[in-house]
């Protein structure tokens, strides 16, 4: 009997799988064009322009007539075939035509117009007066990194600008296109709309310089701006009073600011709570703080602050069941509902995820006017295909596919996961009879509950952990508990965030009622996230993973999930073959990552400034230095997204050469964000300039983050044997006769008979009397003191070291300039503001190799 019942569970799996393929094919008849889609675009970003050529006509032509090929195609089966046409034949073939129009829709939407800015500025940068309508609500750059008191300058303020005019000798000149704005200063008098006249600087925006960094050009090459605009005074920026207004940007901005009034009471945000009830109903994150989104981000909650489909869906519940005791008819609160959804589309941005949840609602209220039964999935393929084709390149932004693979995930796995935990529980949580007693019901049916939320929140993280991996560099394993925990809170306050945006136009006085218990949710909700952020297995930082695994993760899954094979037991051996691989691959590079043979070197390109990682043989990592003269933010812009991208969680020290700002201002948040054993200081130049601003500052948020703190004499003995301090050193008296450079600390490293000097700032007393003292001193790798300045450069230090590879870390104005070592006789020179990032590695035979990104020569 039991293999009666188990051939015939093959059967109905194998009968399954088929059923799956032909009802995707009957009842989501968009699915596959989505694909195509989707595979198009990719295509063509991808390899389109290696197969096709460079000329985008070629390609546009040569996409076209395939498309042309596949209509036709389907137009003549389908004629010969009217009466019993095959659905699966014309769904291939759709998505086949539908892989054309993508790569088409890509190249037409890349496609710079006659008159777009792109053809006016190349690599160089150009002045130039500018015309446009301002698109979005100028934003105030935030000082709130540790050192941002010490700036001198003004904050910056950033906005797009729709371009419509370039003044040219004779006259102005039409020009399409549109320019990020960055103003050095404030910007109050700037209102979404307005039309305005800039003076400012056009030009291209450059690539990342570091591993790991933000790729800014690329988040703007996505939304099709290339070209930025710097102003350097809001004076060069004029208020123009001709030209009509924009009906729809004044529309929009009514709508926000009525919702933000409505809803804050007293604009602007001045606490964390508010900060996170703006976020939460008006899709604004700006105002909330480094700690709670860090406290996000390590739970895997972000997608809870980010406007999606849950936060639209209940605002449409809310509105359908309000509707519902008014008598309306279902047809007629389908239409309520489309027009509320219109309208908060209006309040927030349009991003991607709450796009595809109004495209989502639209199709369902459609299905329910048109009296037809709606399909999840195909209503997910159907805003895959309306956003795409409205902007094809959001298929490379992380939320977007985010956004996509949750929903997805959900679609997909929620029903199998949930039977499965029912089957794990021996269906003990399926609904009761109604013969059981009430107490017995409502246990069951709150465990049935759980069961679903779980199963939802699984299903979620399945279909986007491989997204997260691959952009974020780290694993939540907890994160369906947290999603479940959370989702409660969040729940509630959208739910009263709306109801008092609604109360605000009729009830203002109610409304404001409503504001104690949202604000005391938000905080609640905020100090839960970071009591569930502090649990260290809930996060699991990996580092970069090759995009080979990632597709392997999602074949995995599907695979377990929708393939039926006539022997169970060779499924189970891929899966458990392709699990073992991915898990195998993850922990080998986790384990290369933090076990090493080797000494590496990392100097982070930094400006005016040092960054230096070392990570020694075994699993030392110490840092030294961490700051920048004009860079801003170094520490949580250029370093920590460094250590995330090679998967560095713990710095066992971090070597402070000297209190100057371009070495220490990055620091604070390097150890807000990692976990530091210890900060070594040199003895000689902190306990006497307690009273410098910069000091203080340091060895404040030291202490306030509880960081041991030790001085540089005791480095060798407790950070590594191969870490040696030479410098400072000497009498007392000399020390005194010293500048403060030249009190920087001098460390060399050593191993495998090969040796770094690292020489911080020291100048040329100090550069001499470093000779004198080690008169056999050489090294194989020098970092230049003083960031390579020939202007306090002794001209027999170098020279004495018989160095073979000097490394510079300097800033591209100084370069330009000519104030930086340039080149070397004897030895390979490496300047970070011309090959960006330079790592270094000796490995343990003695073998030297150098890696830069290129910017303009790579190694």
């Amino acid at each position: 009997m039991d293999e009666i019942q188990r051939k015939l569970a093959l059967m109905d799996g194998q009968l399954a799988g088929r059923r799956l393929h032909r009802r995707l094919v009957s009842t989501a008849p968009l699915f596959l064009p989505a694909i195509g889609l989707m595979v198009g675009i990719l295509l063509q970003d991808r390899v389109g322009n290696a197969l096709m050529g460079p000329a985008v006509s070629t390609s546009l032509g040569t996409w076209l007539t395939l498309l042309s090929f596949g209509v036709a195609a389907a137009w003549i089966y389908f004629v010969r075939n009217r009466h019993s046409p095959r659905p699966e034949i014309l769904a291939y073939g759709a998505l086949f035509c539908f892989t054309c129009l993508g790569a088409v829709r890509l190249l037409v939407f890349e496609k710079a117009g006659p008159r777009d800015i792109r053809n006016i500025v190349g690599s160089e940068r150009v002045l130039a007066t500018i015309r446009g309508r301002i698109l979005t609500r100028p934003y105030q750059e935030r000082q709130d990194w540790c050192f941002a008191q010490s700036v001198s300058a003004d904050p910056s303020s950033a906005f797009y600008l729709r371009l419509d005019g370039l003044q040219t000798p004779t006259g102005w000149q039409q020009v399409t296109g549109t320019v990020r704005v960055q103003v050095d200063e404030p910007t109050p008098n700037l209102r979404v709309g307005d039309r305005v006249r800039a003076y400012c600087w056009l030009h291209r925006f450059e690539e990342p310089s570091n591993p790991g960094q933000f790729n800014f050009a690329e988040y703007l090459r996505i939304r099709n701006i290339y070209v930025g605009a710097s102003v350097p005074t809001r004076d060069a920026i004029v208020t123009c009073d001709d030209g009509s207004p924009d009906i729809w940007i004044g529309l929009r901005s009514t709508f926000t600011g009525a919702a933000a009034q409505g809803l804050l009471d007293h604009p602007p945000v001045d606490t964390q709570g508010e900060a996170m009830i703006e976020a939460l109903l008006l899709g604004e994150r700006r105002n909330i703080d480094r700690d709670t989104n860090e406290a996000f981000r390590r739970t895997g909650l972000l997608h809870l602050i980010s406007l999606s489909g849950m936060h639209l869906s209940i605002l449409i519940g809310i509105v359908w069941w309000s509707c519902k005791p008014a008598g309306f008819s279902k047809r007629t609160r389908a239409l309520i509902c489309i027009l509320a959804t219109a309208v908060f589309l209006l309040i927030v941005p349009p991003l991607g995820p709450i796009l595809r949840a109004a495209v989502i609602v639209w199709a369902y209220c459609a299905s329910i006017l048109l009296r037809r039964r709606a399909n999840a999935v195909n209503s997910l393929s159907l805003a895959v295909i309306v956003l795409l084709l409205f902007r094809p390149t959001q298929l490379f932004e992380a939320g977007w596919q985010l956004s996509f693979a949750s929903v997805a995930g959900i679609l997909a796995f929620t029903r199998k996961i949930e039977d499965l935990a029912h089957a794990g529980a021996r269906h003990w949580f399926r609904p009761a009879n109604r013969e059981a007693g009430a107490a017995m019901r409502l246990l069951r049916n709150t465990g049935a509950v759980v069961i679903r939320v779980l199963s939802v929140g699984v299903s979620a993280w399945l279909g986007s952990a491989g997204i997260l991996l691959y952009h974020f560099y780290n694993i939540t394993p907890l994160a369906s508990l947290w999603t479940a925990i959370a989702s409660p809170w969040v729940t509630a306050i959208l739910v009263l965030g709306f109801l008092k945006i609604l109360l605000s136009f009729f009830l203002p006085t109610l409304s404001l009622l409503l504001s104690y218990p949202l604000s005391l949710l938000a905080d609640l909700l905020i100090w839960l996230v970071k009591l569930m952020a502090g649990i260290d297995f809930s996060y699991i930082l990996i580092g970069h993973v090759p995009l080979v695994l990632i597709v392997l993760y999602y074949v995995l899954i599907l695979f377990a999930a929708f393939v039926y094979l006539r022997r169970p037991v060779v499924k189970k051996g891929l899966c458990t073959a392709m699990a073992l691989t991915l898990v195998l691959s993850l922990g080998v590079m986790k384990w290369q990552r933090t076990h090493r043979d080797h000494l590496s070197l990392t100097c982070l390109n930094v400006g005016h400034g040092q960054a230096l990682l070392a990570q020694l043989p075994g699993t030392m990592n110490i840092l030294f230095d961490a700051g920048s003269l004009y860079g801003r933010d170094v520490g949580s812009r250029i370093v920590v997204p460094f250590l995330d991208y090679i998967g560095i969680g713990r710095l066992h020290a971090i070597v402070v050469s000297h209190h100057d700002l371009d070495h220490i201002n990055g620091i604070p948040e390097v150890v807000d964000r990692r976990r530091v054993d210890c900060v070594y200081i040199d003895d000689t130049s902190f306990p006497q300039t307690q009273s410098v601003e910069t000091a203080g500052i340091l060895m404040q948020h030291l202490e306030n983050k509880r960081i041991r703190v030790q001085y540089v004499d005791q480095i060798t003995d407790t950070v590594a044997a191969h870490v040696h301090a030479l410098w400072p050193a000497g009498e007392p008296m000399m020390q005194g006769q010293l500048g403060e450079n030249d009190k920087s600390l001098v460390c060399v490293i050593e191993f495998a008979g090969k040796s770094v000097l690292l020489c911080s700032d020291i100048e040329e007393p100090a550069q001499r009397e470093t000779l004198r003292l080690y008169p056999a001193l050489k090294a194989d790798v020098v970092v230049v003191p003083h960031h390579g300045s020939v202007r306090t450069l002794d001209n027999g230090f170098l020279k004495q070291l018989e160095s073979g590879i000097l490394l510079c870390s300097c800033g591209r104005q100084d370069y330009e300039r000519g104030r930086v070592l340039r080149q070397a006789d004897d030895a390979k020179m490496l300047l970070t503001a011309t090959d960006g990032a330079v790592t270094i590695c000796i490995e343990k035979a003695g073998v030297v190799k150098t890696t830069t990104l290129g910017l303009q020569h790579g190694d």
